[in-house]
């Protein structure tokens, strides 16, 4: 009798440790501190707003934060990986950061969807990022609207500044070829770091070349040191921003000198300004309905609703995995690569996203706006 009370509590304990691993556990890793804070903390926020069930299984999300530095990017992932058992990665905030972790990732076999812009994270789909997908518009789509602009508006020469990292290099290969494509002279070409505190040298280069248009590829709030830096040395050609910097924080600190400012976006950013026919519309202001409800009027950014894209393609693609394997599993992870991969017509905040073996963002020219800063808010350009 004691042997088959001991046998019976064996498949007890079993079948309980079976369904605690049946829990989807999803990793989390976001810039909530250091020079990327104000691009990390709305997308932690967003985390909280995630649903916990997702067809019928539990969702847990293991939030960790990187302090904008690449190695302990690394180092959370690796920690999630062995001691939390996720099935996928969201993040992390930065391009150097998710840079750093594709290799974990794959090496892993463990899905990620980052959200950060450079292309690089997912292009080209090789043996390693294969494993890797992203909810931000690519540089490329961004650079394209930004040089439409620039001609229609008569731009003949373009100074570049952008940050001394994956982002601004990223931004420079992409924006350089494209502008230079479209007959506009590049006239320089400069970095800072995202903690440096003064650019004085390398805006009176800038201001010495005399360009009829500054592109500053910079992301978040240390994307206002160059601007602030131009208006005090009296330029008063047009300046130019990345969608890195769509957010109020950005807005707030760079206050009227970046009045005029052009920029692409995610049609989030504007999401009241567009038309009811924007196939977007709908899903953006979901988003920020939920939002607003929870941290206030005005509180929402681009870069929360990143994070809430990479959610919207798991609810697509979890229920194709489970029909596979089991959560907590290779081979469930195998099958939520596969399923994210071939995710279609999935709507997110900042576009629709069609996902391809060829093709890990999926998103098309419906992801992106020009907007003008107008009285230190933004302003649909039409």
């Amino acid at each position: 009798m004691k042997m088959k009370h001991t046998l019976l509590a064996a498949i007890s304990l079993a079948f309980a440790a079976g369904a605690a691993q049946a829990d989807i556990n999803v990793g989390v890793n976001v810039s909530a501190t250091g020079p990327a804070a104000s691009l990390g903390i709305p997308e932690k926020n967003t985390f909280a707003l995630m649903p916990t069930t997702i067809a019928g299984e539990k969702v847990n999300y293991i939030i960790l934060d990187d302090a904008s530095d690449t190695t302990t990017a690394v180092k959370n992932l690796r920690k999630m990986i062995s001691e939390d058992k996720i099935d996928v990665v969201l993040g992390s905030t930065i391009s150097p950061n998710s840079l750093a972790m594709i290799d974990v990732a794959a090496e892993a076999g463990t899905p990620m969807i980052s959200m950060a812009a450079s292309s690089r994270i997912v292009d080209p789909v090789d043996d390693k990022r294969r494993w890797v997908f992203k909810t931000p518009q690519n540089d490329a789509q961004m650079s394209t609207a930004i040089v439409e602009h620039m001609t229609n508006a008569g731009v003949k020469t373009v100074a570049f500044i952008g940050f001394a990292d994956a982002y601004g290099e990223g931004w420079w290969q992409q924006f350089s070829s494209i502008a230079e494509a479209r007959k506009l002279k590049m006239v320089a070409n400069e970095r800072y770091n995202r903690a440096d505190t003064s650019v004085t040298g390398q805006v009176l280069k800038i201001v010495s070349a005399r360009p009829d248009a500054v592109l500053i590829a910079g992301s978040g709030t240390p994307a206002a040191l160059p601007q602030k830096a131009l208006k005090e040395r009296g330029y008063a050609g047009k300046i130019y921003q990345t969608h890195g910097v769509a957010n109020n924080d950005f807005l707030r600190v760079c206050g009227k000198d970046c009045e005029g400012t052009f920029l692409p976006a995610g049609p989030v950013l504007v999401a009241s300004q567009l038309p009811d026919s924007n196939p977007v519309k709908k899903a953006a202001t979901e988003y920020i309905t939920k939002y607003e409800a929870a941290h206030g009027k005005g509180s929402v950014s681009t870069f929360g609703a990143h994070a809430w894209d990479t959610g919207r393609l798991l609810q697509a693609a979890v229920p194709v995995a489970l029909k596979k394997a089991k959560p907590g599993t290779a081979e469930f992870r195998a099958a939520l690569r596969d399923a994210l991969e071939g995710s279609k017509e999935v709507a997110g905040a900042h576009g629709i996203f069609n996902m391809s073996p060829t093709d890990h963002l999926g998103l098309d020219q419906r992801s992106r706006v020009m907007v003008e800063i107008q009285n230190g808010g933004w302003k649909l350009v039409k």
